[in-house]
C-alpha cells in the first residue's frame, strides 16, 4: 500500500487514487491487469485518475467523487494522491460532491486496517465509514433514436423493444426489463444501440437522504398601533402577530409552531406575508430524534474508593493520551459514572467520545445517563433511527455541533473530532461483532482506531471476555477493578427504607470505611440453583420450580418487580408427533420451527418463513402432534395462569419491532406499570431496574448444550448479567438459576458471582483444545442450492487450504472441517464450513482463490 495522507505537501498532486464503490471480484489472490490498479490484491484495489487541473488545489484525501468507470459512473473516496500513475492513459475525475473531504486520514487507515484484519473488500470497509442514504449510483437510461424505424431485418425481440419505446420514451433499462418481457433484453438492446436504432445514456440517481426543509416566519418589524388597528377584523391574523411578538426580536418560527399554537392555516400566514407584516423563509432543520425529550439535569456525585483508585487510574491515562483500560466491575458498581466522568474530563479538553452500547435496548437508558449531563453534546445513530435522521446526526458530529456519539457498533464510525475516548459498554456481548461483510469486532476496531487518534479506549464489563482477560493479563490492557456494588449515601438509604417500610434490621448495606461514612455498599445478590431433575422426581411437572414459585409469591405480595429470563422465543422450541417422532422443520433451513401462539403460527427464527400448526403429522397422518419446549410466550401464558392478578411484559423481538418499542417497555416497567418482565437476552444486558427483587432464570442449560467452545463462556456471562439486574435497591434481592447440569463449573461459578474462577477453569480448557484466545480463528462457510456441489466445493478449498499450508511451511495450523455447519441449510441454501486455526491463520486463507458463495469471518464469535 503506497498511499500518502492529506497535508499540505499532498496539494497540487496530479493524480489521485480512488477506491471505487462496487464489489469487483471475489477472488483473493495477487494479480495485476492493465487496469489502473495501484493495490497488491483485489481486496485493495484502487484507481488512479487524474485530476482536472481546475480541482488540483481543492482534491484531498477523504474527497467524495464522481469517476468514469468503464461505461458508468461512480462515487469513489480518494485514498492517496501523486505525481504519478502505474498506467499511462487515466480518466479524469469527473466532479466533487462535497467541497470538503468527508473521511478523516486516521479513519482511511483504519479502513485499510480492517480490510486487511478481515480480509474484506476495501469499498466494504471505507462505505462503513459513511452514513447510510449518502451514497447515490447511476442509472441507464434508454430511448428510441430519431431515425430508428421499425426496418424489416429486425428481429421479433428487437422489433418488441422498439415498439415499448415508442409507445412510452425514455425509460431506465429496469423499466424495460420489466416492460418487455424478454430474458435476453441486454443482447437485444446493445445490438438496436449497435445500429443506431437506440441510444443509452447514464443518469445520477438522486441522493436517498436530502437535508430537512421547513418553512419558517418572523415579523417584519415589531408591532405598532397601525398594525394592531389593521387587524381588528382578522382575529386569527392578529392571534399570529401576537404569538410572533412574543417570540424573541428577529428570530424565525417554524410555520408548523404556529398551526399548534394558534391553530394558523397557511392562507393566514399567507395573508399576513401579502399584507408585508411577516416574511417567510423556507430553512434548513435538524431532524434529532431526541427533539422534544426532557432530560433532569444532574451533579457529579461523591465518588466511592473504589471509583477513586480506577479514575485517577483513567484520567492520567487521558492526560498521557491513549492507552486500553478493561474496567472489570461487578453490575451496580459504578461503572457508568466513570465513563461520564472521564467523558467530563475528555470535552473540558476540547475532545470528543464515543460510547458504544451493545444493544439498541439499552441505549435509551443510556441516553437519558449522559444527556443528564452533557445534553448540548449528544449525538446519537443506530438502525431504528430513519436514513434522514441517521444523516442528520453524522453531519452535525462532522460539522463539531455534536461532539458525543451514543449507540451500537455503527457508531464507531461517526466523524468525532478531536477523539479522546471510546467507550464499550459491556464489552463481552456478541452484538459488537458484525454479522454480515464487512465481519468486524467492534471491540477490536475501537483499540486500533484509539492506536491511530491518541484516544484513550475503556473496556467495560462485569464478565470480561476471556479475549480482553487474557490480554489484560499479559499487559496488553490495564485492568480496573470495581468489586463491590454502590448504594449511594445514607441519607438516600434512609429514604427508600422509609418509602418501602422496611426495618433497618433487615437492611444489609455496609460501610464504605473512614472518610465515606455517609456511604454505603451492597453485597450481590444471593444466588440459589435448583436442579430439574429433582424437581422432576418430586412430581413438579411445571416451568417453575417450587422455590421460583414461592419467591414469585413473595414478590408479588410485597408489591415489588420480578424478571423471568429465558433464550427462547414463542410458545414452544418445536412441535413434534408423538408416533413417528418426525419434527416439523423449515422447508427453507431444515431446523426445527417455533410455534408461536399468540399467532397461532410455526415461525422459522432464521429465514421467517411461517406456516399453519398442522393438525396431523406430515409423515404419519397421527394426530398426537405435540408441543415440546419452553418460550417466552409459553412462559407468559404459565405466569398468567399461576398468577392472573399480576401485570406481565413481554420483552422480546416479537414485540420490538416498531420504532421506540424498546423504550417504551423500560419506561413501562421502571414506572412500575406491570410486575413481572419476562425476556430473552435483551433484557440481560446492563439494565438498571432498582424495584426488581426476584429473577429467574427458567434455564440455565439453553446455550451450554450447544456444540460451540464459547458455550460456558456464553452461559456464565449470561447468568452472571442477568442476576445482575436483580437487587439493586435497599429491597435486596434473589436469584433462582434453574438447570439440569447444577454441577457445570460455568454455573458454578456464576452462582458464586466468582469471575476469576471461571476463567481459570474455561482458560485451562481453551489452552487444552488450543481454542481462542490462545489461537486464532478464520471460519469459511459456503452456501448453495445443491447439496452435492456444496459439498464438493467445500472440499475443493480444503484440498487448496492443506496445500497452501504445506507450502507455507505452517505445520501448526490446522483445518477443522470440511463439515455441514449446525444449521446446515437456512433460507433454501445449504451450508458447509471449514474452521482454520492456528497462530496466523489469516495468512492461509489470504490470497485464496473463492467462488461467489464463500464467507470468510476472521475471529468468529460462533462456529455453528
Amino acid at each position: 500500500m503506497s498511499v500518502q495522507w492529506a497535508d499540505e505537501s499532498c496539494r497540487e498532486k496530479r493524480f489521485a487514487e480512488v477506491v471505487v464503490r462496487t464489489p469487483l471480484g471475489r477472488k483473493l489472490t495477487s494479480q495485476r491487469s492493465d487496469d489502473a490498479i495501484q493495490s497488491e490484491d483485489l481486496l485493495h484495489r484502487t484507481f488512479h485518475y487524474l485530476i482536472p487541473v481546475s480541482l488540483r488545489a481543492q482534491v484531498s484525501v477523504g474527497h467524495l467523487v464522481w469517476v468514469p468507470f468503464g461505461t458508468r459512473h461512480l462515487q469513489g473516496v480518494v485514498v492517496g494522491l501523486s505525481d504519478v500513475s502505474p498506467v499511462a492513459e487515466t480518466k479524469e475525475i469527473a466532479q466533487l460532491l462535497f467541497p470538503y473531504p468527508l473521511l478523516s486520514p486516521e479513519r482511511i487507515k483504519l479502513a485499510y486496517w480492517m480490510s486487511e484484519r478481515y480480509l474484506a473488500p476495501l469499498h466494504q470497509t471505507i462505505w462503513l465509514m459513511l452514513p447510510a442514504g449518502l451514497g447515490q449510483e447511476t442509472e441507464t437510461c434508454v430511448e428510441i433514436a430519431e431515425a430508428a424505424h421499425l426496418h424489416g431485418d429486425c428481429t421479433p425481440e428487437q422489433r418488441k423493444v422498439l415498439e415499448f419505446l415508442s409507445t412510452r420514451g425514455r425509460v431506465t433499462t429496469h423499466q424495460l426489463a420489466r416492460g418487455v418481457g424478454i430474458s435476453n433484453w441486454r443482447a437485444v438492446l446493445a445490438g438496436l444501440v449497435r445500429r443506431g436504432m437506440a441510444r443509452t445514456w447514464q443518469e445520477i440517481k438522486p441522493p436517498r437522504v436530502r437535508r430537512e426543509v421547513e418553512a419558517f416566519v418572523r415579523l417584519t418589524q415589531y408591532p405598532n398601533e397601525g398594525v394592531w388597528r389593521a387587524l381588528n377584523r382578522a382575529p386569527k391574523q392578529r392571534a399570529v402577530v401576537e404569538y410572533l411578538a412574543e417570540q424573541p426580536a428577529g428570530s424565525w418560527t417554524p410555520v408548523r409552531m404556529l398551526s399548534e399554537a394558534v391553530l394558523a392555516s397557511s392562507a393566514i400566514v399567507n395573508a399576513l406575508q401579502a399584507k408585508g407584516f411577516i416574511e417567510k423563509d423556507r430553512r434548513d432543520v435538524w431532524r434529532d430524534p431526541l427533539a422534544g425529550r426532557e432530560f433532569v439535569a444532574t451533579e457529579a456525585p461523591r465518588l466511592m474508593p473504589d471509583q477513586n483508585l480506577v479514575w485517577e487510574r483513567i484520567r492520567r491515562g487521558l492526560d498521557d493520551g491513549g492507552g486500553v483500560y478493561l474496567l472489570h466491575g461487578v453490575t451496580g458498581s459504578g461503572k457508568t459514572e466513570i465513563y461520564l466522568r472521564a467523558l467530563g474530563h475528555v470535552l473540558q479538553r476540547g475532545q470528543g467520545g464515543i460510547i458504544l452500547v451493545p444493544e439498541i435496548a439499552l441505549t435509551p437508558q443510556t441516553i437519558r445517563r449522559f444527556a443528564a449531563r452533557y445534553r448540548d453534546h449528544l449525538a446519537v445513530q443506530h438502525s431504528k433511527l430513519s436514513p434522514g435522521e441517521r444523516y442528520d446526526q453524522w453531519e452535525r458530529v462532522r460539522q463539531a455541533l455534536a461532539d458525543v456519539v451514543i449507540g451500537p457498533r455503527s457508531a464507531l464510525f461517526a466523524p468525532v473530532n478531536n477523539l479522546g475516548l471510546i467507550v464499550l459498554a459491556e464489552e463481552h456481548e456478541s452484538s459488537y461483532k458484525q454479522e454480515n461483510a464487512p465481519r468486524y469486532h467492534a471491540r477490536d476496531v475501537a483499540v486500533k482506531l484509539g492506536e491511530l487518534t491518541g484516544a484513550t479506549v475503556v473496556l467495560g464489563s462485569a464478565t470480561p471476555a476471556l479475549e480482553s482477560y487474557y490480554r489484560a493479563q499479559r499487559g496488553e490492557y490495564s485492568v480496573l477493578r470495581l468489586p463491590r456494588r454502590i448504594m449511594g449515601h445514607r441519607k438516600r438509604v434512609e429514604a427508600q427504607v422509609m418509602r418501602h417500610g422496611i426495618g433497618r434490621e433487615r437492611t444489609r448495606v455496609k460501610g464504605v470505611g473512614v472518610g465515606y461514612e455517609d456511604a454505603v455498599y451492597m453485597e450481590l445478590p444471593t444466588v440459589q440453583i435448583v436442579d430439574l431433575r429433582q424437581e422432576l422426581r418430586a412430581g413438579n411437572h411445571s416451568i417453575f420450580s417450587r422455590a421460583l414459585q414461592r419467591a414469585m409469591q413473595m414478590a408479588l405480595d410485597s408489591q415489588q418487580q420480578i424478571i423471568l429470563f429465558l433464550n427462547r422465543r414463542g410458545s414452544a422450541t418445536f412441535v413434534m408427533c408423538r408416533d413417528c417422532g418426525n419434527v416439523i422443520k423449515c422447508t427453507r433451513c431444515e431446523v426445527p420451527m417455533t410455534y408461536h401462539g399468540a399467532r397461532e403460527q410455526l415461525i422459522c427464527h432464521h429465514c421467517n418463513c411461517r406456516a399453519p400448526v398442522p393438525g396431523t403429522c406430515p409423515e404419519c397422518a397421527s394426530k398426537r402432534v405435540k408441543f415440546f419446549g419452553v418460550g417466552t410466550q409459553r412462559v407468559e401464558k404459565a405466569v398468567g395462569d399461576l398468577f392472573p392478578d399480576a401485570r406481565i411484559l413481554r420483552w422480546d423481538r416479537d414485540v420490538t419491532g416498531h420504532k421506540g418499542a424498546h423504550e417504551d417497555l423500560l419506561q413501562a416497567f421502571i414506572h412500575h406499570e406491570a410486575d413481572i418482565l419476562i425476556g430473552t437476552q435483551m433484557i440481560a444486558k446492563g439494565l438498571d431496574l432498582p424495584l426488581v427483587t426476584l429473577v429467574g432464570v427458567i434455564t440455565a442449560d439453553t446455550v451450554l448444550n450447544l456444540p460451540d467452545f464459547r458455550a460456558g463462556e456464553r452461559t456464565f456471562q449470561l447468568l452472571t448479567q442477568v442476576a445482575g439486574r436483580a437487587g439493586r435497591s435497599i429491597l435486596g434481592g434473589k436469584v433462582i438459576i434453574q438447570s439440569y447440569t447444577p454441577q457445570h463449573y460455568a454455573i458454578q461459578a456464576a452462582s458464586q458471582h466468582d469471575y476469576e474462577a471461571f476463567y481459570r477453569r474455561e482458560i485451562a480448557f481453551r489452552r487444552e483444545q488450543w481454542y481462542p484466545p490462545l489461537s486464532q480463528l478464520v471460519k469459511l462457510v459456503y452456501l448453495d442450492n445443491n447439496r452435492v456441489k456444496c459439498q464438493d466445493e467445500t472440499l475443493r478449498v480444503h484440498r487448496m487450504l492443506s496445500n497452501r499450508i504445506e507450502r507455507l511451511g505452517m505445520p501448526e495450523v490446522e483445518l477443522i472441517g470440511p463439515a455441514p455447519c449446525f444449521f446446515g441449510r437456512t433460507r433454501g441454501k445449504y451450508r458447509w464450513q471449514i474452521i482454520v486455526r492456528g497462530a496466523e491463520p489469516g495468512r492461509v486463507v489470504s490470497g485464496l482463490s473463492l467462488m461467489p458463495g464463500w464467507r470468510v469471518d476472521v475471529d468468529p464469535v460462533s462456529v455453528l
